[in-house]
């Protein structure tokens, strides 16, 4: 990671919203998404409003989200790209999923605070 400033508070951003995936509170989680969010996944692509209501539901939650070593940050501008391995364990509509994926996250900067704009998950190889 380089000595910008804008690269720590992403680093630091990785490992909160991992933190808030946890918390399975969706207005924690929603806090690092800006409203036009989307997830990309094998399954397709999902808004922040779908992701959000799976929460709330408590048809999604996660017992365990963790980055695995630090993210590489790369900062253009008003717009980031952070991308990590991430180990974690979700349960949905009460089945357990363990995962291990590789995540894309596009930040762009609004004002003063950096939010998501797209992730994009694959599953790490031998998973």
């Amino acid at each position: 990671m380089s000595d910008d400033p804008s690269a720590a508070r992403l680093a630091a951003a990785a490992h909160d919203w991992a933190a808030a995936m946890v918390s399975d509170d969706p207005v924690r989680i929603g806090d690092f998404m800006a409203d036009d969010w989307v997830i990309v996944s094998e399954s397709g692509i999902s808004t922040r409003e779908q992701f959000l209501a799976l929460v709330e539901s408590g048809d999604l939650s996660h017992s365990a989200f963790q980055l695995v070593g630090e993210p590489r940050i790369r900062v253009h501008g008003d717009t980031a790209v952070v991308t990590a391995r991430v180990t974690n364990t979700a349960h949905y509509r009460g089945e357990r999923f363990d995962a291990d994926e590789w995540t894309t996250d596009v930040f762009v900067r609004c004002e003063d605070r950096w939010l998501c704009v797209l992730s994009h998950i694959t599953a790490a190889a031998g998973t």
